[in-house]
């Protein structure tokens, strides 16, 4: 593995905070360009690693807006590879205001892309989302099919998909990759996510509610999303260069998700309360292509994730799962900022 210069947009997300010290990790130099919208607890966490010491020199922090342009060139300047993770981020979040989810998740993009390319980058890695398919009535979803987004979230995730490809370049790697829900630990911890919410429910209040349950819900083990991010990192230009792929390899259906944490936490004595539900997104997404033409195998499971999430609940990590930084929707706290034309009107 060569060492490489990244630039982790979002990297104390609920992702970015696990993949940024995996990346120090690996060797990498790492920079973060992040708001730290939902707290400081990916950098806080970051700065506690007992290698952070040997890690230091190699990490460097922007802390700024995605959406502004002088934030942006200082941030891509003299890396080699960008992984675009910022975002509005989730279905109910992205509804609050879609001018504003617009703004950060396409026309940011779009300038994110133009500067990184001027810069020199050579590789960008860009997080869409298995939402984009909405619903689809066929026994295996894969990249061939076209879209059908429901919400304005995936829907500009869909459109950033284009550009992130239209960018593409013999000089310049761009690849989209189109991850299944997320489960798992993060030091900026999520409980609106299912799994997470389900066991962080199992394990407190030892009821677990779902809604509908019918439903469909393709998940990624955080281990997985972290390690693949890496592996596009160093793949082959040539088997990525302007392509999408599925990234997600158990298809439950809601109430399935909530008997395997009944039984994976068969000594809490945990229960299932079923109530309707609004929300009918469902598909089974199918990750074929990327095993078959990236050999990647997946590395964890529902099944460890939430074992490792039970770990960290009755540690006393997370005091309040129903505190409102858990809760992207309940959190969020952004204004509007069309900073991103400045670069379009030059």
């Amino acid at each position: 593995m060569t060492p490489q210069r990244i630039l982790v947009t979002g990297g104390f997300g609920y992702v970015g905070s696990r993949l940024t010290p995996h990346l120090l990790q690996l060797g990498h130099q790492v920079r973060v360009l992040d708001l730290l919208l939902y707290t400081r607890a990916g950098l806080e966490a970051l700065h506690r690693e007992p290698a952070f010491g040997s890690w230091k020199t190699r990490f460097e922090l922007v802390e700024g807006d995605i959406r502004d342009p002088e934030t942006v060139a200082r941030a891509v300047a003299g890396v080699d590879a960008v992984i675009h993770l910022a975002a509005i981020s989730n279905d109910p979040t992205g509804e609050i205001d879609e001018v504003l989810t617009r703004q950060v998740n396409f026309d940011a993009v779009g300038m994110l892309l133009a500067t990184a390319r001027a810069a020199g980058v050579k590789r960008f890695i860009n997080a869409s989302s298995s939402s984009v398919f909405g619903i689809k009535d066929v026994p295996n979803v894969t990249e061939d099919l076209e879209p059908a987004p429901l919400t304005a979230y995936s829907r500009y995730k869909m459109l950033a998909e284009w550009l992130v490809v239209a960018a593409s370049a013999p000089a310049f790697c761009t690849v989209n990759l189109r991850p299944a829900t997320i489960c798992g630990y993060s030091p900026r911890q999520r409980f609106d996510l299912t799994v997470n919410k389900l066991t962080a429910d199992a394990v407190r209040k030892r009821v677990i509610t779902v809604h509908g349950g019918e439903q469909r819900r393709p998940n990624v083990g955080m281990t997985d999303i972290v390690h693949v991010y890496a592996h596009l990192v160093e793949a082959e230009a040539s088997r990525i260069n302007g392509r999408t792929f599925n990234f997600g390899f158990e298809n439950l259906k809601v109430i399935e998700i909530a008997r395997l944490i009944q039984t994976e936490l068969a000594d809490l004595g945990v229960a299932i309360k079923v109530t309707d539900t609004t929300d009918h997104r469902d598909y089974h997404i199918s990750s074929a292509k990327i095993l078959r033409e990236l050999a990647y195998q997946p590395v964890s499971s529902i099944r460890q994730e939430l074992a490792h999430l039970r770990r960290v609940l009755e540690a006393g990590t997370f005091p309040d799962i129903d505190a409102p930084e858990h809760y992207n929707l309940k959190f969020m706290k952004l204004a509007r900022h069309a900073g991103s034309y400045r670069l379009l009107s030059r």
